[in-house]
């Protein structure tokens, strides 16, 4: 049985990947990227709490959360070599010169479809994994 905080780190993560869908239809292009990096983030920990048994470090790298639990976890080599990228909207989808001069006219829909794909894809391997 899947402990509670587990389920609830994986719900939280299916609640952020429908607001970026919800952030993608409305146009708004940067908070869909962040949106979909804390879908991806929380979905990871969720396996960490769950899986591992261990509480998830204060982080936000995704490249580095993944590690924790690629021996669990098995990611396209496609989804994997995404995450650096779609670990940096953690910062510059949100803050002004983090990156762009502003997040919220510099990212494109291009970039918001990618990374709702990355993370629809995350959280399907996620999914069959905790429910295994």
């Amino acid at each position: 049985m899947l402990r509670e905080e587990a389920v609830d780190w994986f719900e939280e993560a299916k609640v952020d990947y429908e607001r970026a869908l919800r952030s993608l239809r409305d146009r708004d292009y940067s908070l869909a990227c962040y949106m979909c990096h804390q879908a991806i983030e929380k979905a990871f920990k969720a396996v960490m709490i769950g899986l591992k048994h261990k509480r998830p470090p204060h982080a936000h790298d995704l490249t580095f959360l993944y590690e924790n639990i690629r021996d669990i976890v098995k990611l396209s080599s496609e989804v994997e070599e995404s995450l650096p990228e779609i670990s940096q909207y953690y910062v510059t989808a949100r803050y002004p010169n983090a990156g762009l001069k502003r997040p919220s006219l510099s990212f494109s829909k291009v970039q918001a479809e990618k990374a709702l794909e990355v993370a629809r894809n995350v959280l399907e391997k996620v999914e069959k994994t905790l429910t295994t």
